[in-house]
């Protein structure tokens, strides 16, 4: 790529980011200045703000073009290769879905590592913990929703490799956060339902649809259209799941402890 294109790219991006940003602030100004009509505190502060916003955006979408989206497809390009899947230099044609375990385990440390690092989990894990008093550990929280996540991308990236349809676990799926809704803590439910919103943000987002669509090219039989996007699903439900059973072995263990400590 050389330099021109790389600044016309620039160019466009930046472009592009201030068209979706616009709207956004003509209805926070609107409102303050038409509806509310209070001039706003530290006009000056919140300008350099947007920019920063602005800058930050398409530097980040830049960086989704150039890299993540990239080096996902990259990934699932060469653990989907039927030589390496064979662990030999002999491609075999027909693999079975045991023969994807690479496949499974890098989804697995993707989507752990990719939702260990997500901004947005780390700001509502802080707040939890602090709105409950200490009751709701800020690394058990992301732990749990972290371990939720891989699970279900490693499930994603299974369904895309047999070909299952996709409706069949998001349905099960969901009839077990239903159920685990009538046994959880009361504490933990809304916070278990946030959770798989949560995950699905900035840093998670790019690599696991880039990961699901190359796989999906990839996999022989495969549509990246139908069998390539939904990965994402999996990284939402599986963490309300997982967040809801962490609370409910807290609370097995908590009143385990109680019951075994001599009463004073």
């Amino acid at each position: 790529m050389i330099l021109s294109e790389i600044l016309q790219q620039i160019i466009d991006t930046t472009l592009a980011t201030i068209q979706d940003v616009l709207p956004i602030v003509a209805i926070l100004f609107g409102f303050q200045f038409a509806v509310i009509r209070k001039p706003i505190p530290n006009f000056s502060r919140v300008i350099i703000g947007f920019v920063w916003v602005l800058i930050g955006l398409s530097l980040f979408l830049i960086g989704l073009q150039w890299a993540l989206f990239p080096l996902g497809r990259l990934m699932a390009q060469q653990l989907t290769d039927p030589a390496f899947l064979a662990g030999s230099d002999t491609i075999e044609l027909l693999l079975d879905w045991t023969d994807y375990y690479w496949v499974y385990l890098f989804a697995f440390l993707i989507g752990f590592a990719t939702t260990i690092a997500e901004p947005s989990l780390m700001a509502v894990a802080i707040k939890a913990n602090e709105v409950s008093g200490g009751s709701i550990g800020v690394w058990g929280l992301r732990l749990s929703v972290a371990f939720g996540v891989a699970i279900g991308i490693s499930v994603g990236c299974y369904r895309i490799v047999v070909g299952d349809p996709i409706h069949y676990y998001i349905m099960t799926g969901y009839v077990i956060v239903v159920l685990q809704t009538f046994v959880a803590p009361k504490l933990i439910i809304p916070l278990a339902y946030d959770s798989g919103g949560v995950t699905t943000s900035t840093v998670t987002v790019p690599l696991v649809a880039a990961l699901g669509l190359g796989l999906a090219e990839t996999v022989p039989g495969r549509n990246p259209l139908i069998d390539g996007f939904g990965l994402i699903a999996f990284a939402s439900l599986f963490p309300i799941m997982s967040v809801m059973a962490y609370a409910q072995i807290t609370q097995k263990i908590n009143t385990k402890k109680n019951h075994e400590s001599p009463e004073k």
